[in-house]
């Protein structure tokens, strides 16, 4: 039997994937699932650029609980079986790179977040701090701790909460084969990467939405945010780029302009780790643009003959005998 099709679009942020996927639902009788670790949230939307066009995995968690990637992996095998169960295309679009990369490759199965066992290690960073509950994941997982910061608190808290609620650290679960049949096994994969050949024109783009955000009341967005008492700094959602920036703007930290200043640095370094997680990426089609949007002459593909924007390209690749 032919294999469903599953689009994936990637890049870096500010680089147009949303309106692209929006262009090829009409066409290709698709759905939209983000990719994106602040979208999931209800309540981050200016500074998260959340898109008015229909999505899945949108506005699904309230922002005092912790979304991770093995949630994602879950709820999007989850929507992509529901779309083609209903005879439409999947297309996963977001710059989230590690919930693309579980996603496409799996993860291998482990215990399930238990709010009590949390709840006790936050308590015990309270009194401890975040660096000694690092040394004590130390001596109980060395491998897991070399890979994470000390005040890496969510990090911390999932290894540490792993072991205690199997006894079996973290990246020995990890090392475990994987149930889980991978989509590379079940779909046709088509993967794609949009950037703009010119890094300036997304440092511009950058600076620019994000003086826009702040414009249509990204401030305003936060301070609601902090007037709750269960929402604080080391929770997944304020820790998102731009969030955290007028989180600490809003604690008194520095000024506006500092926080401005702050926010689109933030989001140029967010934009170059996405990048690189995306040249050592197999399997991908790039589509590189103009400033306007259109496709540019150094995107080498023949399947850009006779193209002029990235929404032909993907459409080409879907016209060629699988």
């Amino acid at each position: 039997m032919t294999k469903p099709v599953v689009i994936c679009i990637m890049g870096p942020t500010a680089s147009g994937k949303t309106d692209l996927a929006i262009e090829l639902v009409s066409p290709l009788n698709a759905e939209l699932i983000s990719v994106d670790s602040a979208l999931v949230y209800r309540g981050l939307n200016v500074g998260a650029a959340k898109p008015d066009y229909p999505h899945h995995l949108i506005d699904i968690r309230d922002p005092s609980e912790p979304y991770n990637v093995a949630d994602f992996v879950k709820d999007a095998d989850a929507a992509v079986a529901d779309i083609i169960a209903r005879g439409r295309t999947p297309i996963l679009v977001g710059g989230t790179m590690l919930y693309f990369k579980a996603f496409l490759e799996g993860l291998s199965p482990m215990p399930e977040s238990d709010p009590a066992t949390r709840a006790v290690i936050e308590a015990e960073a309270v009194t401890m701090g975040w660096p000694e509950l690092h040394a004590q994941l130390q001596a109980l997982d060395p491998d897991s701790a070399a890979k994470i910061h000390p005040n890496h608190s969510s990090r911390i808290t999932r290894a540490l909460e792993v072991y205690r609620l199997s006894g079996m650290p973290l990246s020995k679960w990890q090392q475990r084969a994987q149930d889980r049949l991978i989509p590379h096994q079940r779909y046709n994969l088509q993967q794609f990467a949009l950037a703009p050949v010119d890094r300036t024109v997304l440092h511009d783009r950058i600076e620019r939405r994000f003086k826009i955000m702040i414009e249509q009341g990204f401030v305003d967005e936060v301070r609601v945010l902090r007037e709750r008492s269960d929402l604080h700094a080391d929770l997944p959602a304020i820790r998102a780029v731009g969030y955290r920036q007028v989180w600490q703007y809003l604690a008194g930290e520095f000024d506006i302009d500092a926080c401005k200043d702050r926010g689109v640095a933030a989001t140029r370094q967010l934009a170059k780790r996405q990048l690189t997680w995306l040249r050592k990426w197999a399997d991908l089609t790039w589509l590189y643009t103009d400033a306007a949007g259109n496709l540019a002459q150094e995107t080498e593909s023949e399947l850009v003959k006779g193209a002029k924007k990235p929404s032909d390209v993907i459409l080409n690749c879907l016209k060629l005998p699988q």
